[in-house]
């Protein structure tokens, strides 16, 4: 059975479109950000990353790391970036957790 052309050019086009974004959530813990200043440069340093659109930091307790919960487009950047931005920025970091 033969398909229109029609029905096949649009199959094509169908089949080039890039993948849809995915919104993914990450929560990295956060090393040696023990000061009021470190969140800040913290979420400053993610936010740079592209594809990034929220960051969030906390610190359960003082004696706890701070975390950072990192809302990113998962075609654009991924974990392996947000943790080299906060080791740059000299916050080593890893990944707590992930939904």
């Amino acid at each position: 059975m033969r398909m229109p052309p029609g029905i096949v050019a649009l199959i094509a086009v169908l089949m080039s479109w890039p993948a849809l974004a995915a919104d993914k959530t990450v929560v990295l813990d956060v090393k040696n950000a023990d000061c009021v200043l470190c969140p800040p440069i913290v979420k400053q340093s993610l936010l740079h990353v592209k594809g990034v659109k929220k960051v969030e930091t906390r610190q359960a307790d003082q004696m706890a790391d701070f975390m950072a919960t990192v809302t990113f487009d998962d075609t654009v950047a991924n974990e392996t970036a947000l943790i080299a931005a906060t080791t740059k920025a000299g916050y080593p970091s890893h990944v707590a957790s992930a939904n």
